[in-house]
């Protein structure tokens, strides 16, 4: 049976569609959701897209957090639903508590698009099986509110459990904290990153690199071997 990912839409969503085409390259069934829907349609994993969700008015993030559908992502994510954030999707996952820390302003005050060179910090959640560890990769970053950001005790408590899953290599572009491109929960379902992969899926678009598939190839080999 084909693994259902879901990709919510919120008001301002830039990159659902080229989430559910690379959910769809990997070999599983895209299903979109609709940020006002609490139903997740009986899906087997949540996908929450890049873009400037509301504008990114009051704070990156901060308004998509209350929308209904984030109710039942946050309720079925603490029983163990993988759910990734992407870029904006990562800033909802802080305000929604799924993931510690928070996301800031570039401290340049600018905002960048980039290929971004990544290592693989942790090779064992549900959204990075297919990757090995201090593995070196490269993939698209644009934002301008990636500076991830928490109090010194969470950090220490990220390193020392191995819930840093990827880190900037050779050069941090917005000032985030230890060089932290994106963490996971204890559990390891909940993974949320600045940069995106479903823009390194094909080779002839984009970066020309396929350096993101691995991220929705490991939640399909997951959920099949669950």
């Amino acid at each position: 049976m084909t693994a259902r990912i879901g990709v919510v839409t919120f008001p301002g969503s830039l990159d659902d569609r080229d989430t559910q085409r690379a959910i769809r390259l990997a070999g599983a069934e895209p299903v979109a959701l609709w940020h006002k829907d609490k139903d997740l349609r009986q899906v087997d994993a949540v996908v929450l897209p890049g873009g400037f969700s509301y504008g990114d008015y009051l704070r990156a993030g901060a308004i998509s957090r209350f929308s209904p559908v984030m109710d039942t992502v946050i309720e079925q994510a603490k029983a163990g639903l993988p759910v990734l954030g992407i870029c904006n999707g990562f800033q909802v996952l802080t305000e929604a508590h799924l993931l510690p820390g928070a996301m800031l302003g570039n401290d340049h005050l600018h905002f960048i698009c980039r290929d971004q060179k990544l290592r693989v910090e942790n090779a064992e959640t549900a959204w990075t099986g297919d990757y090995r560890r201090g593995q070196e990769i490269h993939i698209p970053l644009k934002n301008m509110d990636g500076r991830y950001v928490a109090d010194p005790y969470t950090l220490d408590k990220l390193e020392a459990e191995g819930r840093v899953v990827f880190r900037y290599v050779d050069f941090n572009p917005n000032g985030s904290l230890n060089d932290i491109a994106g963490v996971t929960n204890e559990a390891g379902n909940v993974v949320g990153l600045m940069p995106h992969p479903e823009h390194a899926v094909e080779p002839l678009i984009g970066s020309g690199r396929t350096d993101g598939l691995p991220f929705f190839t490991s939640i399909l080999k997951k959920l099949v071997n669950a």
